[in-house]
């Protein structure tokens, strides 16, 4: 799945607009197009994030959710299903009703039935059950025959076990070990839309009609919502599927339609569609859509491609883009893999109501409409990268999690992190001259290490007994999982070489295809690659690998220049916090290590196994400097000493060009990240800034701005914001220029990725910091459009800056055109940037009016809600107000909104990220005790760190305040 965070990519960009002395103008680069290069991630939890805003999931913790203790003697009182029974075929028939009944709601019916295979004699039978109310066959929910002849034992008792979600059925005499039986049920459904199992979502056609998709959701828990099933990730089995649906409608599975018959049912003529039965695979991956949807194909490669979306914007071209590249991503994965793609079609639908960022259900992947549809006149390059990005994730898990399950969710990082790595790969192969794979560093190792860094942070693998329940399942899929399996499994890559480790991989699937697996059963196939290669590494993959998957955190490697000597520890960004989390290794890593000295790249390695060492080739004479961990490719942080720091600063002011571009915005994220934990002192990491005058490339100024915006987080409430942000002006203003001249006063586009990227920067760091020539653009793009609302001025790459901008200059008549504009906007990533944009108003009454509006779906539709209060939350004008708005509403947010929803932990994140005072730390505290009745869903890990880091950034403001202030100000003056 792709996190709505797509898990997570935030971009941080520091902003505030400055304005001509008005309050309008302490707003927005935090607000500013969090979009743009949070790559549409949004809502769920991206996840990257990614909402489209997200700013990296945060979320792990020192224990998951404890889980409610049931008397614990029943089976039915247990969260996992017994190993008794072992369901071999499903025959699911689902009939939904796209009109709403008398009572104003909507229903499906079903039947279904399950043949399963009797491991162990039983005489109970459980089987996961949610929200489904059943017909009665006498006074039982559900039938029981032996498959093949024979009798089955009688049904003596059934019932609904509400709390562990099964329907029960006991028997009077046991089940025979060996032997088959079909369990049967009637049953009927809400088709609610609470975007979980079987759901509904809507969308106003061209003529403005309301129209209603019957579509689903099942990861992680929610196929029993849909009908009975085993619903766990090892219970595999193959699945037959009819849909009964108007005739005017068209019905979708994840297999092809085998064939489609008319039937009366109470005097209506309906369709019956029965699809092909599916191969093997885990409940959480079936999927089926019925909707008036249309699409566009291609098989021209042998296997069936359709992308799918409401009918204008297919009509439009908007499923264009994905149709080009989904096709190119298939066949890389199929050479990746060496395994051929295992279905006969990939369909791609683009859903109007989405929670997560996509599904990987097999054949047949769901997606935000932001994550699918790509319209070049509205969407930005963000937006398409976006969506190349988030089809390669999803297609990679076609084999990676599909073909191949991990048997339970403890072990989630490395079906998540897997895709989240190889899916830069994949995009790379559909877009080469972007150079994608670099953004890597940037999206998911610098986003994910703020997290990884606290004491509050988690291993990536859990033992399997710590997660049980729903919601624990849930809070698994966090930034850790996703960014952080990506990053360790890239280094994992690197340091034995792509071949070797594709060879492993390949075995891998090669021998569980259709099967379950654990973690380990990856380092098996991997080792026995490197035993047929002659690669020396200094232990076995486990024995590596394992300290990183299961102890929590990273380290810091530190070298002296002057000795040679050179050591680790465990990097912590709050050196007081105390680590209560046991490690069996004693937090200590065998790190793989590269390095560069005085322009010369050294191809050999160097792998530190103990936690100090020496190494005669880092002792270097006084006028050289030695550069470690070359583009970034291992997951740990960098400090020297001084000598070596005044030497690698001094290299960046000279010639800057020297040190590799991903190694650029790794002196300055490591520098910043050490100032923070106290290893180096804060005037060192704002030293890394002054080169930026000279610099015009992606990494190093979003590396910069990213870690800046903790420095305006924590300051532009106090009399530092004045001087930082003369500071930024002076610094962005060379930029702003090259761009404006590259573009010939802003009317081309630049040539690559990165360059496009940064034009964003230069244009939104400049309107924020209040630089006159940026704000007259924005006003002049407004005056245009405002006289002809039907033609937009504002070329689609700028939107998300300029937008902002507009709102936080142009008063209370530009939040009203925009809003409009929002209103009416027909492609959803335009109406995203517009809706982020809306947050950047410096009037609390109408960030107040809009908080109001997140409430009301009518105005801002669900799955976007918590990423709107989040924008809000990023302005300083707004942050206060969000954080009254979730205290008043935390009940009714958490129950409309469900705990459950993976959002919840980015919305207490983003909240709370300015507090840095005594007064706001009891605030929170409060907040945690007013509401533990209710809880935190998964939410609970975020609520902990949230707590960490206000106590943390208490003492760093403390601490740094007045050496910062000094700084800025001598810098500027």
């Amino acid at each position: 799945m792709a996190a709505g965070f797509f898990i997570s990519k935030t971009v941080g960009i520091v902003a505030i607009v400055l304005g001509l002395g008005a309050v309008a103008t302490i707003i927005a680069l935090s607000v500013v197009y969090a979009q743009e290069k949070n790559k549409g991630t949004s809502d769920v939890g991206t996840t990257s994030t990614p909402g489209p805003n997200i700013t990296t999931t945060h979320t792990p913790t020192l224990t998951p959710t404890p889980t409610p203790t049931p008397t614990p003697n029943n089976a039915w009182n247990r969260w996992r299903l017994p190993t008794t029974l072992k369901p071999d075929i499903y025959e699911v028939s689902l009939q939904p009703f796209l009109k709403a009944d008398a009572n104003n709601t909507y229903i499906f019916k079903g039947n279904s039935s399950v043949v399963f295979i009797c491991m162990e004699a039983t005489n109970l039978i459980l089987i996961h059950s949610n929200k489904l109310n059943y017909t009665m066959h006498g006074s039982f929910h559900a039938t029981l025959q032996a498959e093949g002849g024979g009798s089955a034992p009688a049904i003596s008792r059934t019932w609904l076990e509400t709390p562990t979600q099964y329907l029960v059925v006991q028997l009077e005499t046991p089940l025979q070990q060996g032997q088959r039986y079909r369990l049967s049920c009637n049953f009927t459904g809400e088709l609610a839309d609470d975007l979980a199992g079987f759901y509904r979502s809507e969308y106003m056609d061209k003529s403005g009609n309301k129209q209603v998709v019957a579509t689903t959701q099942m990861q992680a828990t929610d196929a029993r919502k849909a009908f009975p099933c085993f619903d766990e990730p090892a219970m595999k089995a193959n699945f037959t599927v009819t849909l009964v649906h108007p005739s005017n409608y068209v019905a979708i599975s994840n297999m092809p339609a085998k064939n489609t018959t008319q039937q009366m049912i109470d005097g209506e003529a309906w369709n019956v569609t029965e699809f092909e039965t599916t191969p093997k695979m885990s409940t959480y991956l079936l999927a089926f859509i019925v909707s008036q949807f249309t699409y566009v194909p291609d098989d021209s490669e042998g296997t069936l491609i359709r992308i799918w979306g409401r009918p204008e914007a297919i009509s439009e071209g908007q499923g264009s883009y994905a149709l080009n590249v989904t096709g190119s991503i298939l066949r890389f994965f199929e050479g990746h893999y060496n395994t051929a793609y295992p279905l006969p079609k990939s369909d791609q639908v683009a859903l109007p109501d989405f929670n997560a960022g996509a599904m990987e259900n097999w054949g047949l992947v769901t997606y935000r409409e932001n994550s699918l549809l790509f319209d070049a006149a509205y969407s930005s390059i963000g937006n398409k990268e976006r969506v190349v990005t988030v089809i390669a994730h999803e297609l990679a898990h076609q084999w990676f999690g599909n073909l191949v399950t991990l048997r339970w969710w403890n072990d989630l990082w490395l079906n998540e992190g897997f895709a989240s790595y190889v899916e830069y790969l994949g995009a790379n192969s559909s877009e080469p001259s972007w150079n994608i794979k670099d953004l890597m560093v940037l999206n998911e190792l610098h986003a994910v290490m703020a997290t990884d860094a606290l004491a509050s942070s988690h291993p990536l693998s859990f033992r399997e007994e710590e997660i049980n329940t729903p919601a624990q399942i849930s809070e698994v899929f966090d930034s850790i999982a996703y960014s952080k399996g990506a990053s360790v499994l890239r280094m994992l890559s690197e340091f034995l070489s792509e071949d070797i480790f594709k060879q492993g991989l390949q075995s891998y699937l090669h021998t569980f295809a259709y099967n379950n697996t654990v973690y380990a059963d990856l380092w098996v196939h991997l080792q026995e690659a490197v035993n047929k290669s002659n690669l020396q590494l200094p232990d076995n993959i486990s024995n590596i690998m394992d300290r990183w998957t299961l102890q929590m955190g990273f380290p810091v490697v530190t070298v002296d220049t002057r000795t040679g000597t050179i050591n680790q520890t465990h990097f912590l960004l709050d050196p007081a916090s105390s680590v209560d989390r046991p490690s069996a290794f004693n937090y200590t890593w065998i790190i793989p290590i590269t390095w560069m000295i005085d322009k010369n790249h050294e191809n050999s390695s160097y792998w530190l196994t103990k936690v100090t060492d020496t190494n005669n080739q880092f002792k270097l004479n006084s006028s050289s400097w030695l550069l470690l961990n070359l583009n970034v490719t291992g997951y740990f942080r960098v400090n020297y000493n001084q000598e070596n720091w005044d030497q690698l600063l001094s290299q960046l002011e000279s010639d800057h060009q020297v040190f590799p571009v991903i190694n650029r915005a790794q002196i300055i994220d490591d520098a910043f990240n050490l100032a923070r934990a106290k290893y180096v002192n804060v005037t060192l990491a704002l030293n890394t800034t002054r080169f930026l005058s000279q610099e015009t490339a992606y990494m190093p100024w979003q590396a910069a701005l990213s870690n800046l915006q903790y420095f305006q987080l924590m300051f532009d409430r106090s009399e530092v914001f004045g001087p930082m942000s003369k500071y930024m002006k002076k610094q962005v203003t060379p930029l702003f220029d090259y761009y404006k001249n590259i573009t010939n006063g802003w009317k081309d586009i630049p040539s690559g990725l990165m360059d496009q990227y940064n034009e964003i920067n230069a244009i939104s760091t400049a309107c924020s910091y209040g630089i006159t020539e940026c704000q007259n653009l924005t006003a002049s793009y407004l005056v245009q459009w405002q006289q002809n609302a039907s033609n937009n001025p504002v070329p689609p790459n700028l939107r998300s800056a300029i937008y902002c901008s507009m709102v936080a200059t142009g008063g209370e008549d530009a939040w009203n055109f925009l809003w409009d504009r929002f209103q009416k906007a027909s492609v959803v990533s335009e109406a995203d940037k517009l809706r982020t944009a809306l947050s950047c108003s410096p009037h609390p009454w109408i960030l107040s009016r809009y908080l109001e509006y997140t409430l009301d779906p009518t105005k801002i539709r669900k799955q976007d809600a918590t990423s709107t209060i989040n924008s809000i939350a990023s302005n300083v004008v707004g942050q206060s107000l969000a954080w009254d708005f979730i205290r008043a509403n935390w009940r009714m947010l958490f129950t409309q909104y469900g705990g459950g929803s993976f959002s919840f932990s980015r919305l207490i994140s983003s909240v709370t990220q300015r507090f840095s005072s005594e007064f706001e730390l009891q605030q929170l505290e409060q907040f945690k005790k007013d509401n533990e009745d209710i809880g935190f869903g998964s939410g609970t890990r975020a609520l902990e760190q949230a707590l960490e880091r206000t106590r943390a950034n208490i003492n760093w403001v403390k601490e740094n305040k007045a050496t910062v202030l000094a700084w800025f100000s001598a810098q500027s003056s």
